[in-house]
């Protein structure tokens, strides 16, 4: 199901606006890139995203581009984008921003700018709540504190709170169900506050997944003390290596894919997953910084379950584990060792592709690819090797 993300970046952030020294929450400066730029390499990380529609305030559109084309060219967002004016509503600017969706998109995921701190395991939730079967599903948080009905002054009602969630954002869709509920909202006026309102005005249910504590919305000048928490605490951190290796044979089987980019021309693979040679070392090497084991003790090849599943969604899966573990990669290191085919056209789009699985600037991955001399398994033209380092820093104790 190929999915695309909306975030919304157009609001005018006025509660904001004074403690921001006058700049829209959006475009708030955090880490060396603003907030909606955030929100963007989360998503770019998740395999089974495909690109991003950002909608700004029609007055930033044509600057937002320019900023976009430089963060983009230096930090390498890995999948393609668009950007488009919002409307005066926020239903306005995902229905703006849905009539920018490509074709092909399948699914669609509508996010606020202003939560930078989601993680792209929860993004991964969403799409396999839609994938199975979900219309449209949320990211939701029980209640802990009592809630009151009021009228005016005066208490009407407390609602039961364990029939109640605080909800959030990315919110996920089958794209045709949400446009035709959008089209239904234009034409009927309703005024909702999320996109899950659409569909439950349109009938439509909507299923909810667990959400995050720490996905947060920026929206009081208050909650800017978290971006400087998030900047400034820094456990002690130590270095660490990890090495992975793995080997495919070539025979019929799946098409050949390294790095996640699809290699034409290449030979089949014989594997259980699509048989990513590269991103199965990769992945060994992220546990082996955080003592996780090996790839088949999480993704094991008898299991239907992983039976040609992208090796992208496996290294997600790891990178989560290792970001909950604290690890902070450094370096990324890796080498294909092939007789055929010759992988000089593909290196550089490898390379963007790790930085973008990776959430990591250029600077800090390495792609090389070398033969074995027309020697042993590989230079038979039998089968493909990949090894990969990563070196990374781990929170000490």
């Amino acid at each position: 199901m190929k999915c695309w993300s909306i975030i919304l970046a157009a609001g005018s952030g006025s509660r904001l606006a004074e403690a921001a020294g006058g700049k829209k929450k959006q475009f708030i400066e955090w880490k060396g890139a603003p907030l909606f730029w955030h929100s963007a390499v989360v998503l770019s990380r998740v395999a089974r995203t495909q690109g991003v529609v950002f909608v700004f305030p029609e007055e930033d559109l044509e600057d937002a581009r320019e900023q976009l084309k430089g963060l983009d060219k230096f930090r390498y967002l890995g999948m393609p984008w668009v950007a488009v004016a919002g409307g005066p509503r926020r239903q306005d600017s995902v229905y703006n921003g849905l009539t920018a969706l490509p074709r092909e998109c399948e699914t669609v995921l509508v996010h606020d700018a202003a939560r930078p701190f989601m993680t792209p395991a929860l993004v991964n939730r969403l799409l396999d709540a839609l994938k199975g079967g979900a219309k449209g599903v949320i990211p939701a948080l029980p209640v802990t504190d009592t809630i009151k009905a009021v009228d005016g002054n005066t208490v009407s009602g407390t609602p039961d709170r364990a029939t109640l969630r605080a909800i959030q954002t990315p919110q996920g869709f089958i794209r045709s169900v949400l446009q035709q509920a959008h089209d239904t909202c234009r034409t009927e006026n309703w005024q909702v506050t999320d996109d899950a309102s659409v569909l439950e005005q349109a009938g439509i249910p909507v299923m909810i997944v667990d959400g995050e504590p720490a996905n947060i919305k920026i929206t009081h000048p208050e909650d800017l003390a978290m971006l400087e928490s998030q900047s400034s605490s820094a456990p002690a951190m130590v270095p660490v290596v990890g090495w992975g290796y793995d080997v495919h044979r070539y025979g019929s089987g799946r098409p050949m894919k390294l790095g996640g980019v699809p290699i034409p021309g290449g030979p089949e693979v014989v594997a259980h997953s699509d048989g990513d040679v590269l991103l199965h070392a990769l992945t060994d090497a992220l546990l082996g910084c955080i003592g996780g084991g090996d790839i088949g003790e999480h993704f094991p090849d008898t299991s239907a379950e992983f039976d040609n599943i992208s090796s992208g969604i496996l290294l997600n899966e790891v990178a989560d584990k290792a970001a909950q573990a604290g690890l902070v990669i450094t370096n990324v290191d890796v080498t294909v060792i092939a007789q055929i085919p010759k992988l000089a056209p593909w290196k550089d789009h490898i390379k963007k592709n790790i930085c973008r699985l990776l959430k990591l600037e250029p600077i800090q991955v390495n792609v090389k690819a070398t033969t074995e001399e027309k020697l042993g398994f590989t230079g038979e033209k039998k089968g493909i090797k990949a090894v990969a380092t990563v070196t990374a820093l781990r929170p000490a104790g």
